[in-house]
């Protein structure tokens, strides 16, 4: 279908090169200086820093099953208002995905809102329980093709499930996505264990407990021959184990949270709930050193694990909240605040963590390509001189909480370009793509 013309102007690409784009049908057909084109509609991106339309390899859709948090309509809205072209949503949904039928249905729903791009994540054993490999052939081989696979929000703890997994996978290229987390050493685990756990009086989930998994399934990784993706990596010393098994040729990526970015245990002090979250919040130590492991290529994604809940499971007493964060509509500018501003990373390397290399890691072809002539037109237009102060009251996902409410972030996504249709235009959602249906 037509979704007609359209000229970016003077828009800084990659914050290296000003030029207009000519979107054609989807494509990008012109780059150059002082483009015309007479049917196009013009749009002015004076200012404004082109990436390739971001892509997250973590999101949690809660759809089916709990369409009370978030529904694949509202968590792509939500993508969108943040520069998304596409999201992985995560296997934990009720049904859980496990099955071809499921992770089909997740596909269908993407396509029927028309927002971004959705592609499932299968869950590596039969409803997340971490006893049976799930239907995994049957998904890779259905309409949604899985090549990522999950039971995030719990960790595959059996070390020969983990091992069955790998190389299952790996005989059509897929990914097993770890949440890496020892059960028993985080049992009634409420917070990260140290200094502020113990003033606090409560119950510490330890470092060693994602560090452990991590060490493990890298060798199992190498043993197989296989990949291991790492998910919402939290903690120095997990930085120094991928880096060590990187440096060991071993298959191998890792991702971090915006909000392990810039938010620390600290914060707990106020047992706000909004903070309560899985891995917990780290110390300033680790904060710094997940902040350099991006910057040196050690962490290779920066994953939102957009989180929403009811505001019944937020707004209650510590021990009783429920674990999670929203970050999809905040993740770019948590980002250019933690890591652009501070001259840790170019806008190209935000190009590469925030949407080529997720598209690489999830097979995803289409998303995260360079913005180039004959490529497809994803793009998303950020303001970085604009402020904005966080109010999830306005935010596009179902869910309100966010741990950056009344922070004042840098930046603004101005415009989301899903296949050359606009969905974000001057930073309002318009109408979905009507092609992607």
């Amino acid at each position: 279908m037509d979704t007609g013309s359209w000229l970016v102007c003077q828009a800084n690409v990659l914050g290296e090169t000003v030029t207009d784009l000519l979107i054609v049908d989807g494509v990008i057909t012109q780059m150059g200086t002082e483009l015309s084109d007479e049917n196009a509609t013009v749009i002015d991106a004076s200012h404004q820093i082109a990436l390739p339309g971001l892509v997250d390899i973590h999101t949690h859709l809660r759809e089916p099953g709990r369409e009370d948090a978030e529904t694949v309509e509202t968590g792509t809205r939500a993508a969108a208002k943040g520069g998304y072209t596409a999201v992985f949503a995560m296997a934990n949904s009720n049904p859980v995905a496990d099955t071809a039928g499921v992770v089909e249905q997740v596909w269908g729903l993407g396509r029927a809102a028309g927002w971004t791009q959705v592609q499932p994540i299968g869950a590596v054993t039969v409803g997340l329980e971490g006893k049976n490999l799930s239907e995994i052939g049957a998904m890779a081989e259905s309409r949604a093709q899985v090549r990522v696979f999950s039971d995030d929000g719990k960790c595959v703890h059996d070390p020969l499930l983990m091992r069955r997994a790998l190389e299952y996978v790996k005989t059509f290229d897929g990914v097993v996505a770890q949440h890496a987390q020892e059960p028993r050493l985080t049992e009634d685990a409420q917070m990260n264990e140290g200094s502020v756990s113990a003033d606090l009086g409560l119950a510490g989930w330890p470092a060693v407990a994602e560090e452990s998994i991590i060490a493990r399934d890298v060798l199992l990784a190498q043993h197989v021959g296989s990949r291991v993706h790492i998910c919402h990596l939290s903690t120095k010393g997990s930085v120094e184990l991928v880096r060590w098994a990187k440096q060991r040729g071993i298959d191998v990526t890792a991702e971090v949270t915006p909000h392990h970015l810039l938010l620390t245990d600290e914060l707990v002090r106020t047992f706000d709930p909004v903070f309560k979250v899985n891995p917990p919040l780290r110390t300033d130590e680790d904060v710094a050193a997940v902040r350099a492991a991006v910057a040196d290529g050690t962490i290779d994604v920066v994953g939102t694990d957009h989180a929403p809940h009811p505001r019944e499971d937020k707004e209650c007493e510590w021990s009783c909240a429920a674990m999670g964060m929203t970050g999809l509509e905040t993740a770019l500018s948590v980002v250019h605040h933690t890591l652009v501003e501070t001259g840790a990373i170019s806008w190209r390397d935000v190009a590469r963590i925030m949407s080529q290399t997720p598209a690489q890691i999830g097979r995803l072809e289409g998303q995260g390509r360079p913005l180039e002539v004959g490529e497809p037109a994803n793009i998303v237009l950020f303001d970085p001189a604009a402020v904005t102060t966080v109010d999830p009251e306005k935010h596009a996902s179902k869910g309100r909480n966010s741990p950056y409410k009344g922070l004042t972030l840098p930046g603004s996504v101005r415009a989301t370009f899903f296949k050359g249709h606009p969905v974000v235009l001057d930073g309002e959602l318009m109408r979905p793509h009507p092609a992607a249906r």
